[in-house]
């Protein structure tokens, strides 16, 4: 397997003087195609920053960042943008849908700033919605919708591009017990099944047990870095 992902020596500092903040300190990691890791930490521990990094949301201080052998530091901001909508597909808390516009035309938005065809762009959207299980709600508007649905929904935008690697920002902090369970085995089918790299942020123990590696970040640092049998939840140290 080739790595999606590279990091070496990342560091992300936000201020100056007694108002400095490390938010991450030399942090070095790799993400293989097909991987689902999940990153856990206490608020502030530098979970959030690093899952903007590795988004090309937020650019490092220094350190070096390969996505798919792309060396993000050199390139301008015109460039990581289109690396991002190419590369990166999104799932936040929050859904982020359109409220005015239906789960179809969400899904195709990011095909649509990408400037492909409308025949196009409905035929992979309807095709992100049936890999999610929801195609039949695709003229829905978002409040005709559960939360768990427009979830599914925002999980069929962040596939629709076909991209590298999934991140998923607390994708279940706004649903109930049942409803996250159900998101995070469709999550996990994904990974197993279309071998969907997948990079996970949640503060949830029971969530990221569902990965089949976990990251833990303390002060801006990785604590440690263990293999899981999401089967069990059974977390075992890499050799």
């Amino acid at each position: 397997m080739s790595a999606v992902v590279e990091v070496h020596d990342l560091a992300k500092i936000y201020g100056s003087g007694p108002s400095r903040t490390i938010a991450l300190d030399g942090v070095s990691a790799s993400f293989e195609s097909g991987d689902f890791v999940a990153v856990v930490g206490a608020s502030g521990s530098g979970k959030s920053t690093f899952l903007h990094v590795i988004g090309l949301l937020d650019r490092p201080t220094s350190g070096k960042y390969l996505l798919e052998q792309h060396d993000v530091q050199t390139m301008t901001s015109d460039e990581l943008a289109d690396l991002r909508s190419k590369k990166l597909g999104f799932v936040f808390q929050s859904y982020n849908l359109l409220p005015r516009t239906d789960a179809l035309e969400n899904v195709e938005l990011p095909l649509a700033y990408s400037g492909v065809p409308q025949r196009q762009r409905e035929k992979a959207a309807r095709s992100a919605l049936s890999m999610v299980g929801v195609e039949a709600l695709a003229r829905h508007l978002p409040n005709q919708l559960s939360g768990g649905q427009q979830q599914r929904i925002a999980i069929a935008r962040a596939l629709v591009n076909n991209p590298s690697l999934i991140l998923a920002d607390e994708p279940t902090g706004a649903l109930d017990t049942k409803s996250s369970h159900e998101i995070m085995e469709l999550l996990s089918e994904l990974n197993r099944e279309h071998k969907i790299t997948i990079l996970l942020v949640t503060h949830e123990r029971d969530i990221a047990a569902y990965a089949r590696r976990i990251l833990t970040f303390r002060d801006g640092r990785i604590e440690s870095d263990v293999s899981n049998t999401p089967e069990t939840g059974a977390v075992t140290v890499d050799a």
